[in-house]
């Protein structure tokens, strides 16, 4: 199949969350199984600090965006072999921050992300790349599936290229005023409740529900909780609409990427069969802290987004019980504004045991993944999550809170029907997390019980080859509907 993915964010040009994770990942997935497979994405300011080398090509394209013409040029460079282009145009993407500064978004990001949908389906013909699967992905790709469908239905360059439409989180729709249809150049047929209005707004994350042939999220079990009032943020109906073409695919992580055996930021290297490496990390990172180096207190670590999602209540609720408990906390996150000056507050107050980083630092990260003993993600939502997996692949043991992807690869040992990795809890509680957190420090001090359960954590397979192989289907599955 000759299959375009289409993303906002891909690592490693430019990256806030999840999704350039995957973006980055899947394509190279879908090669290995034999798919003539590109990536787009804008050109964003942050691209001058990478380290690819980004060629600027001669295809151009012009697109209208409120009333006036505004100029594109396409950009290429590879990722593993995978072709990657990038659609250059300074007045949109030449900015400090990707979607909006820490205060909020740009004002005029409908109209920039509209100019790139547009942009992209242009560039296309100028290429003579004639892609089976679009595969586009959360609000700011969301008009490609509306394009095609409605504006481009009987446009014959692309009567039998199929739209995928994944959401990686349903909580950031694409919400704009009624102005914003006119700012992507769709005329007022499409406010209506059978397209894009919703409650009085313009939605493009519904517009592509509606619209795309496929539509899936990143598991299972998130995939069944957004067609729910609680966690469907106001698509539940939509969602349940579509559920016969809707579907939840795990995310995977990269295991060339996520490789203890040979991860140049670790102290000390380490595999299942082989775990000796891991104890000396584990030293190395108490060093590091300024903990106490100690092979027989249970240090637990954290790698998020500082906001409410992540669970971050229940930790800062939490943490002065943690404070006087025989263990060690190792967090590094930033994020929201409120939850660092909480846990400023922790880091000036001098707590022995609790070491607070709030400065992104990958290397620290990995770090942090081969020294913990435990690994906690107490989330009030998850998507899919990567942490856990990436937990999993260094032989932390996950702790977390049963819900969406987390549901679907954490398996706690109450449950008899399989090989346990990690522990879960349920409600969203302080106190619930904190009897996870002493379950699972009660089964760390039964050692070789522990060393099977790390060796079945490592051993489970999260690569990206198990989900890219799904994918694969769900795309079949989009061009049997194109086409029937």
């Amino acid at each position: 199949m000759k299959i375009l993915y289409v993303a906002s964010e891909v690592t490693p040009f430019a990256k806030t969350g999840g999704l350039a994770d995957v973006a980055g990942s899947l394509p190279k997935a879908m090669k290995k199984l034999g798919h003539d497979v590109r990536i787009i994405l804008p050109l964003y300011k942050s691209l001058e600090k990478t380290e690819f080398a980004v060629k600027k090509g001669r295809k151009s394209v012009e697109v209208v965006v409120a009333g006036s013409v505004q100029k594109g040029l396409l950009r290429q460079t590879y990722l593993d072999g995978v072709p990657v282009y990038f659609l250059e145009n300074r007045e949109y993407f030449n900015r400090d921050f990707l979607y909006g500064p820490p205060e909020g978004a740009y004002p005029d990001n409908a109209r920039r992300f509209g100019f790139f949908c547009r942009g992209v389906l242009q560039l296309l013909k100028r290429m003579d790349f004639r892609p089976d699967v679009i595969h586009c992905n959360d609000w700011q790709t969301a008009l490609i599936p509306i394009l095609l469908k409605h504006e481009l239905r009987d446009d014959l360059f692309f009567t039998k290229t199929a739209s995928i439409y994944t959401i990686h989180n349903l909580a950031y729709q694409g919400l704009f005023d009624r102005s914003a249809l006119a700012e992507i150049g769709l005329d007022a047929a499409y406010f209506t409740i059978e397209r894009l209005e919703y409650y009085g707004k313009v939605n493009l994350m519904k517009g592509a529900i509606l619209s795309a042939d496929m539509v899936n999220t990143v598991s299972e079990t998130y995939c069944r909780e957004i067609q729910t009032p609680e966690l469907g943020y106001g698509l539940d109906g939509v969602l349940h609409e579509r559920r016969e073409d809707l579907h939840g695919i795990i995310n995977g992580i990269d295991y060339d990427e996520w490789d203890p055996t040979s991860d140049p930021a670790l102290l000390k290297n380490y595999s299942a069969a082989g775990l000796a490496g891991k104890a000396a990390d584990k030293k190395g990172l108490q060093k590091a802290m300024g903990l106490e180096q100690n092979a027989d207190i249970p240090l637990l670590g954290m790698v998020t987004r500082l906001t409410e999602q992540k669970g971050l209540d229940l930790l800062v609720g939490l943490l002065p019980e943690l404070r006087r408990k025989n263990l060690q906390l190792v967090l590094l996150g930033t994020g929201d504004a409120r939850y660092i000056e909480l846990l400023l507050e922790v880091k000036a107050e001098g707590a022995r045991n609790v070491v607070v980083n709030l400065d992104f630092d990958g290397r620290l990260a990995r770090q942090i993944y081969a020294g913990s003993d435990i690994f906690l993600m107490p989330s009030h939502f998850e998507p899919c999550g990567l942490g856990q997996l990436i937990a999993l692949r260094y032989g932390a043991v996950p702790v977390v809170r049963r819900v969406g992807g987390l549901a679907d690869t954490v398996i706690d040992p109450l449950d008899p029907a399989r090989e346990p990795n990690g522990f879960t809890f349920d409600e969203y509680t302080s106190a619930a997390f904190c009897a996870a957190i002493m379950r699972a420090i009660d089964a760390w001090h039964d050692r070789k019980g522990w060393t099977k359960l790390i060796r079945s954590g490592m051993r489970h397979d999260f690569s990206w080859r198990r989900s890219a192989e799904k994918y694969a289907e769900l795309y079949r599955l989009g061009l049997a509907k194109k086409w029937s």
